[in-house]
Order: C-alpha cells, then structure tokens, then sequence
C-alpha cells in the first residue's frame, strides 16, 4: 500500500491496469545472463529470448534491459540473426539479477482523459518470490529506473507484488490465486482485506477473483499467468489436466469449479475455456512448470509456449480461436522452462499512452 495516505491514489486519479489485449507501444525483456538460473542449460535459452523478440519486432517496439553496451551489441547481432527488425529494437542500461521481467518490471496504468490515453508505472516491492533467490536488489530497482530515465509518473508501494501473480480484464475485475498473494514471504503484515485494497486503489479494480493453488514446480508460489488468463473482458481460458493420476489435476479441476460459480461485476457469469495441459517435462527428474496459459498476447500476435508434445497444436487452436485478430504462433520453451518460467513470465507490456510526468 501507498505511504502517504494523504495523496490521492492511482485509482482515485483516474489510473486502471490495463488488459494485456489493449493497444501497446512495447514489450519489455531483461536479457538472460544469470546462468544459475538454467542450471547446466544456459546456452539455448539466449536464443529463444531471440526468438520472442524476432516475433514481437515485426509489430512494435522491443525494450531490453541489458547490463552493458557491450551486451546490448551482442543481443542485437543474435535478433538480427533470429530475423528480428532491428530497427524497433530499444537497449536500456539497466543492471538485472536475473530475467523475469513479468515480475520485477513496471506494472503500467493508463488513464484516458480529455480525449488522449495517458501512462504511469505502479512499482511496487520485488523480493524474488519470497526471498528464493538471493541477490534481488538490481531487480527490484528496475521499475524506479525505467520512470526516472522516461522522467515518468511512478506510484511507489510498500507492498511485495509480481507481474504474474495477477491478471486483469481491464473492465474492473483482477484474477489471483491464494496461494502467492497471501503466502507469508510476501506480505505476512497485510490482511486479506488490506492487499485487496490495495490493489484496488493501484490498479483500478473493483473486484479480486482469488483461485487456489498453482501448478506442480512453480517456484513463484501459484502465480496466475501458469493457469488462468483472461482473453476477453468476458472469456477466462483456464489450464485443465485430464490425468487423474497427476498432481496437477485436483488442483486445476478446484480452480475450474471456483470460475464456474464467479461472476463479472454485472453478475453475469464468465465464459470459462478450457485450456489442456502438456504432457508432463522434466529436467534432472524435477517436473518443470510447463503450460500453455503462459502465452504472451501482442498487437499482432499471441506467442504461446509449446513443449514437442502432442498437446501443442490442441493448445494454439483454442488460443485461435479465442483471440482471432490476431496471429498465434508456437515458440519452443523446452529449454526455457527449465528456468521455471516461460514466455509471459519473461515479457512484460508497456501500453500506448503520453507519458505523465514525474513531476505532476
């Protein structure tokens, strides 16, 4: 929640987290370079960070924290390599731990007013999903840095949140689960009641949806953007395992159950899709956390992680025909998901809008 209690928040001025669907400017990335996070499997994971970027620069801007110069020419030789379009490529000196973006970047707000869309940052505290993964503090200084280098209005916040962990509709409603948001490594002094407060009086939502639990081997706790996302202002695609047997299908069956009793603010209830799981992966016998619920939506395309396996092709048709403007397209996260996270966990959306200044 915001320290100064006096000054009106981002809501009551007019700010909304917008839908991931609405028009963007750029997708930012925080180049991989921390290669215990791909523990003995670093070097293919540059390459499908490439590939992302290669997919994203055919329609709009690429913004990339790097932590050099020097890096920042060997990323561009690898997406000009990839077949990128250099030419919306933007390097930011930015000093990264690691390459979550989704969860350590700005959290954008838009609000429109006097016929223009106008931008702002929500930052608020990253501590590494519980302080799992120790040093965090350059991660954490990210958003800060991005709002002083664009000299953009930035709403700091004292509590702990992460990009994936929520979801927005853009119409008022946000999508969470219980199991990261109040998990006690993130903000064992705050109520239920006080996180939903504040991310209503932040992000501009009128209601919170609380699922449970998250997918087998997701290190962030259950974070949202591995199981349910919205595609619509009314249409939810939810990850669902038809193997019994498996860990993750009591789990992914209860969350489904939740969504079919939820309603939309005009207590309607939401056209709920289900999403298959792919068939389970592996890496030094740990189950890894791969789901196709981790797609990315751009202006002009929807780049859903696949993993070789049958499920894939099921996966991109659902996603078709649920977002139909738009391309999807399969990117292979095999070896990225061996990081614990796959394509939304490493992009993060900056909308189109004027920037407010710092200083208004």
């Amino acid at each position: 929640m915001d320290n100064h209690q006096d000054k009106p928040s981002p809501s009551d001025l007019g700010f909304r987290m917008p839908a991931e669907w609405e028009p963007q400017e750029s997708i930012w990335l925080s180049w991989p370079h921390n290669e215990a996070t791909w523990p003995g499997a670093f070097e293919p994971v540059p390459g499908v960070f490439a590939q992302i970027a290669k997919h994203v620069s055919e329609g709009q801007l690429v913004r990339i924290n790097v932590l050099n110069q020097e890096m920042a020419e060997n990323v561009k030789s690898l997406i000009e390599q990839a077949g990128g379009r250099t030419e919306n490529l933007r390097f930011h000196i930015n000093p990264t731990n690691d390459s979550w973006v989704r969860d350590h970047g700005p959290i954008y707000l838009v609000r429109d007013q006097n016929g223009r869309r106008e931008r702002a940052i929500s930052n608020w505290i990253y501590n590494s999903w519980g302080e799992k993964y120790p040093p965090f503090d350059s991660d954490n200084r990210v958003p800060r840095r991005i709002a002083e280098e664009f000299q953009e209005l930035c709403f700091d916040q004292d509590m702990v949140l992460e990009g994936g962990s929520i979801d927005v509709n853009g119409e008022g409603t946000l999508l969470t689960t219980t199991s990261c948001l109040l998990n006690p490594n993130r903000n064992a002094h705050l109520s239920t009641t006080e996180i939903e407060a504040a991310l209503k009086a932040v992000l501009g939502v009128s209601q919170i949806l609380w699922l449970g639990d998250g997918i087998l081997g997701d290190d962030t706790d259950g974070h949202i953007d591995d199981i349910t996302r919205f595609v619509s202002a009314n249409r939810i695609v939810t990850a669902v395992e038809s193997n019994e047997s498996d860990p993750n299908f009591e789990p992914l069956h209860k969350n489904l159950e939740l969504l079919k009793s939820m309603k939309n603010l005009d207590g309607e209830p939401f056209e709920i899709v289900e999403l298959p799981m792919p068939a389970p992966r592996f890496f030094d016998s740990q189950r890894l956390p791969a789901s196709y619920a981790n797609f990315l939506i751009t202006n002009q395309k929807v780049l859903v992680p696949v993993y070789r396996c049958d499920a894939d092709q099921v996966a991109i048709d659902i996603l078709s025909e649920c977002l139909p403007d738009r391309e999807v397209v399969g990117i292979d996260c095999t070896d990225l998901v061996w990081g614990l996270g796959a394509i939304h966990c490493v992009t993060q959306q900056q909308p189109i809008g004027e920037i407010v200044p710092a200083d208004s």
